[in-house]
């Protein structure tokens, strides 16, 4: 369980709403691009966290390092071939958490190069405010990609496999969500999230580092 703390909230805070909001708006920019009005209609193609944010999820989020955001209604109806646009639509959330990581890195390592030196209070916060937003990010999307229902990785299955033999996994949809909750409270997937977390913040920190010559 994460330290809720007054000098932790100040970065998890800002973390989770810009790890969620992105994730969600990316989702719908999408779809809407792919020819859904959906997002659009429900006001969700912006980056205004209070579109975005379901309180429980963001509490999970901070608590226990899981989360969810209000989930973006779309319509595959609209897409000229749906499996692939909603694989697209799916895995444009994990996508952008990723790439939201990796320019906080690059931030990061600016701010290093720069003020290596620096004991300047807002500097130190906002070095530090990037290196917590990198390791969200990478945890959300990886998480996100779990191809368990109703995680974005089971709706980029759902473009892979035959429609029959997915409705058929489906049906379950409620009972395998209720196992993926035991089991994330039981910490059993906390070691392989942990050290995939790990391998892409480190290969994005050696990016940053040997972008700055740090």
């Amino acid at each position: 369980m994460n330290d809720l703390s007054l000098d932790n909230l100040i970065y998890l805070l800002p973390a989770v709403l810009i790890a969620l909001s992105l994730h969600e708006f990316a989702h719908g920019w999408v779809s809407y691009k792919l020819g859904d009005p959906t997002p659009k209609a429900e006001g969700r193609l912006t980056l205004n966290p209070l579109r975005h944010i379901d309180p429980f999820g963001t509490v999970s989020l901070l608590l226990f390092g899981f989360g969810w955001a209000k989930p973006v209604m779309v319509n595959p109806q609209y897409y000229k071939d749906r499996k692939s646009g909603m694989i697209w639509t799916a895995v444009a959330g994990p996508l952008m958490n990723f790439f939201v990581a990796f320019i906080c890195m690059m931030i990061a390592g600016l701010i290093l190069k720069l003020f290596m030196y620096s004991s300047n209070d807002i500097v130190q916060y906002l070095y530090v405010l990037m290196l917590i937003t990198a390791q969200l990010n990478i945890g959300l999307g990886i998480f996100n990609l779990i191809p368990i229902p109703p995680l974005d990785g089971s709706k980029i299955l759902a473009g892979m496999l035959p429609e029959d033999l997915y409705f058929k996994l489906m049906q379950y949809e409620n009972i395998i969500g209720i196992l993926l909750l035991v089991v994330l409270y039981a910490g059993i997937l906390n070691g392989p999230l942990y050290h995939a977390r790990s391998l892409i913040f480190e290969s994005f920190r050696n990016v940053s580092y040997m972008l700055f010559g740090i």
